[in-house]
């Protein structure tokens, strides 16, 4: 036999196997290399002692509101002084940031924008929308999303705020002298129609409609999406499918996706009328009406985006317009509630700021019941101070993480890639060097800018290249809506901020509610 032809059979004989086993111990021992240096310097950073494998899984192995308040004893215990701590999800490495100057290192880059593996879940419902995505597909959605945010577009929205907040009045009078009720419920209602007539230009009624099947989904898929982050057996998709937590989870998805895809599709239908002058679509504040309807157009979220599309030769797919649908309705509904539920309970709970609050609306409005105008909303500087307040004592979303794609370095730690970053605002708000007397609802901190305050303290939108593209929207709302509640009522909590257990899903909200009591202004 020929050299040649030994040399061939040994290839693909004994060569092979050789080769391919050689392939793996080299990959296994590179693969040990890197596991063994990550391990190496986050078990550098104080924090919960794991075991094997498993890491801190066990501990985490508890109802939603126990699992919030083990991350802030960690905190507590382990990274008190740093701001920084670490646990084992598993074998993927947390680190717990909750110092400003930590967070800073994170949040002002334009490297570490890639969210975490934690977010994944959250795909089946808003896809790879703006909350989600990230690389190239998330710079060019926000480029093309920014513009539906301009401050003209936002006070087109006012006549909304305004109308719903006047039926939330109406609704809430009904409770008069009768004791105290959960204002939690009444808030989401609300919220909910304006973020439907505002994103997708329907009305649903949810006010007059106290069993709302859009609400109860997205509180039910909230909390399906936060017990599969917290539980490694239901974060493979294989063996999630097993769990009694998928059907419902599909049941939540088929109701939402299915109402969106529906006004999708009817807003294409209105779109093409308009390309064939039988409708307007000028928004409310043009002079023009349509003729087909007899009635004013307001340009919803949706119509804009449909818009910009067809105008600017965008690729949107239907697809592609739910995720970015979809993300709004999430954002602009619960968060917004959450911050209104505990701006309210906090104005019940300090009467004397409450009574400021009213004083400043009595000097732009007297004992008039006429809607507030943008120019107005200006004005209500205080309000404004105590909407930030309530935001630093209770961030709508408590927790938010990044996936570090390269080596960080914060303070004395050297953190490595493939890390999640856990900037917990929750903590971070209550810093005493930034906020002295940290527990305290004093809205005067915000009256004037603190030059010696390190902006990365206070992030309740987040800050950086990813903050949130909706926080003059929420703010212009949650003015709205509270300058006609505490026109019309003086408000008493009847909770004791003690007493209240915290429940962090995606949201930030008491586990049993919030307690009011009403009483009509005279």
């Amino acid at each position: 036999m020929s050299l040649a032809a030994s040399v061939i059979l040994w290839i693909f004989g004994d060569g092979v196997l050789w080769i391919l086993s050689s392939t793996i111990l080299l990959s296994i021992a590179a693969f040990n290399i890197i596991r063994w240096r990550m391990v190496n310097m986050i078990n550098k950073v104080p924090g919960l002692p794991s075991l094997p494998i498993i890491g801190n899984t066990i501990e985490v192995n508890v109802d939603h509101d126990e699992i919030f308040a083990r991350v802030a004893a960690t905190r507590y215990l382990w990274g008190r002084t740093s701001g920084i701590c670490k646990a084992w999800l598993g074998i993927r490495p947390y680190i717990f940031i909750s110092k400003a100057s930590a967070v800073e290192v994170i949040l002002s880059s334009s490297k570490h924008i890639e969210k975490s593996r934690d977010y994944s879940y959250l795909h089946p419902w808003l896809g790879q929308g703006l909350l989600t995505s990230s690389g190239a597909k998330w710079q060019f959605r926000r480029k093309i999303l920014t513009p539906s945010f301009h401050f003209r577009i936002l006070d087109d929205f006012l006549g909304v705020f305004t109308e719903h907040a006047r039926m939330l009045t109406m609704i809430l009078s009904r409770e008069i002298d009768k004791g105290p009720f959960n204002l939690f419920p009444y808030i989401t209602r609300c919220t909910l129609d304006i973020i439907c007539e505002t994103a997708m230009g329907r009305q649903i009624h949810a006010q007059t409609n106290e069993n709302s099947e859009y609400a109860e989904a997205v509180y039910r898929i909230g909390s399906i999406i936060q017990t599969r982050q917290a539980k490694i057996w239901l974060q493979p998709e294989w063996l999630f499918k097993f769990s009694p937590l998928y059907k419902q989870h599909q049941e939540c998805l088929e109701y939402l996706h299915g109402f969106s895809n529906r006004v999708i599709k009817e807003k294409r239908a209105e779109l093409k009328k308009v390309k064939e002058g039988r409708l307007n679509y000028n928004s409310s504040n043009d002079e023009e009406t349509s003729k087909h309807y007899g009635v004013k157009k307001r340009l919803a979220f949706l119509d804009l985006l449909l818009k910009t599309a067809e105008e600017e030769k965008v690729p949107l797919s239907d697809e592609d317009i739910r995720e970015e649908v979809d993300t709004f309705m999430f954002e602009g509904h619960d968060t917004t509630s959450a911050a209104l539920c505990w701006l309210l309970f906090l104005l019940g709970s300090n009467p004397k700021i409450q009574e400021k609050v009213f004083n400043e609306q009595q000097s732009i409005f007297g004992d008039s019941g006429r809607n507030p105008t943008t120019q107005d909303l200006t004005k209500m500087k205080y309000l404004e101070c105590c909407i930030k307040e309530a935001l630093r004592l209770y961030p709508s979303v408590p927790m938010f993480a990044r996936l570090l794609t390269s080596d960080v370095k914060i303070d004395k730690f050297l953190i490595p890639a493939g890390t999640t970053a856990m900037i917990v605002a929750y903590q971070l708000h209550r810093d005493p060097e930034v906020f002295p007397q940290p527990e305290r609802f004093i809205p005067e901190r915000f009256l004037d800018r603190d030059s010696t305050r390190n902006p990365f303290g206070y992030v309740p939108f987040s800050a950086g290249p990813r903050n949130c593209i909706g926080q003059k929207f929420a703010l212009m709302e949650e003015k709205v809506i509270v300058s006609w509640i505490l026109r019309k009522f003086k408000i008493t909590s009847d909770d004791k901020r003690e007493d209240l257990v915290l429940l962090a899903e995606l949201i930030l909200r008491p586990k049993n509610g919030i307690r009011i009591s009403i009483e009509p202004r005279r």
